[in-house]
C-alpha cells in the first residue's frame, strides 16, 4: 500500500491512499495522524474511502507534517565517511529537524538569504508505525509502518559553524519527503539494497545502494529507542552516501532555478527546483 499526505484546500490536508492513477482521501488530517490512530491504521487505510484525486492533479504536502521527532543520521555510508575525512564512528551520529523544514514531493526548495552553499543529500526514511522504548534489534523492524525518500538539503557553512550540525540542516523549507508512504510488505527487509540516487538538473550526482548503510534501520531503531520513546509518524533519515557537493574538488552548490531529483527504487521521487529567498 502507498499513502500520501495531499492539500486539499487552504491550511487544510488529508491523507490518501494510491490507486492506480488516483489517490482516495481518507478521514485523516495526514498520514501521521492516520498512524496515530491505532495499530490497526492499515486497516483502516484499506477500508477508508472518499473523494478521488488524479494523481497528476494532486498537490503533495510533507508526508507527515508535523512529525513528533525527525532524526537524522550522519556519515553512515561509508563513501560519504571518506569524501568528507571524517573516522568511522562507533556508534550512530544522531542530530535532530524541527517540522518548518519539511516540504512536499514537488515543492520549492528555499535557499535562504544568508547562504550559497546550499548541498544535496538523498536518503532513505524510515516512519514509524509502531510506538516503542528499548526497541530490541531482533523486534525492530516490526515498529516501521513503511520507508519513503527525503532530501536532507543542507546550508554547509553554517552547518560547520559549530560542532553540531543543527543550524545547517534545519533552515525553513528545505527538506522534501514522500512522495509516499511504502508499507513495510513491499520492500525488502529494513529497505536494504534500494538503490538510492540524486541528480541536478539532470546530472547524476550520487548513486549509492541502501546495502551499504553502516548502521541499518534496525539497528538505528534500537539505538535511538534506547534515547527515547518512537512513537507513530517518527522520521528518521538514515543517512547519505558520497557524491555531496562539498565533498567535491571543487566544491559544487545549488543554485537558483536548478532541479534537484532524488530518487530510492520502488520507493518513488522527489523533484524540486530551488528558489533563492530575500530579506
Amino acid at each position: 500500500m502507498r499513502l500520501s499526505t495531499v492539500r486539499v484546500a487552504d491550511d487544510q490536508t488529508a491523507a490518501a491512499r494510491l490507486e492506480g492513477e488516483e489517490l482516495v482521501l481518507l478521514p485523516f488530517s495526514d498520514v501521521g495522524a492516520l498512524l496515530a490512530a491505532g495499530d490497526d491504521w492499515p486497516e483502516r487505510a484499506v477500508a477508508a474511502g472518499g473523494k478521488r484525486v488524479p494523481l497528476a492533479e494532486a498537490s503533495l504536502a510533507p508526508l507527515v507534517p508535523h512529525p513528533n521527532k525527525i532524526i537524522c543520521l550522519g556519515l553512515n555510508y561509508a563513501t560519504h565517511i571518506k569524501e568528507m575525512s571524517r573516522p568511522t564512528p562507533a556508534h550512530p551520529t544522531l542530530f535532530a529537524k524541527y517540522d518548518g523544514s519539511l516540504i512536499g514531493a514537488h515543492d520549492d526548495i528555499h535557499m535562504p538569504p544568508v547562504s550559497n552553499d546550499l548541498d544535496w543529500e538523498a536518503e532513505l526514511t524510515v516512519v514509524i508505525g509502531r510506538a516503542g522504548r528499548h526497541i530490541p534489534r531482533e523486534k525492530a523492524l516490526k515498529h516501521v509502518a513503511g520507508y519513503t525518500v527525503a532530501n536532507d538539503v543542507t546550508v554547509r557553512d553554517w552547518q560547520h559553524r559549530t560542532r553540531e550540525f543543527l543550524s545547517g540542516k534545519t533552515f525553513e523549507a528545505t527538506t522534501p519527503v514522500g512522495p509516499a508512504l511504502v508499507t513495510a510488505d513491499e520492500v525488502p527487509p529494513g529497505a536494504s539494497g534500494l538503490t538510492i540516487s540524486c541528480s541536478v538538473d539532470g546530472h547524476t550526482m550520487q548513486k549509492s545502494n541502501t546495502a551499504d548503510l553502516l548502521f541499518d534501520v534496525a539497528d538505528t531503531i534500537a539505538y535511538v529507542s534506547t534515547i527515547i520513546t518512537l512513537v507513530p509518524g517518527d522520521l528518521i533519515l538514515t543517512g547519505t552516501p558520497g557524491g555531496v557537493g562539498a565533498g567535491r574538488d571543487p566544491k559544487v552548490f545549488l543554485r537558483p532555478g536548478q532541479e534537484l531529483v532524488t530518487t530510492v527504487e520502488g520507493l518513488g521521487e522527489l523533484r524540486n527546483t530551488v528558489t533563492k529567498d530575500q530579506l
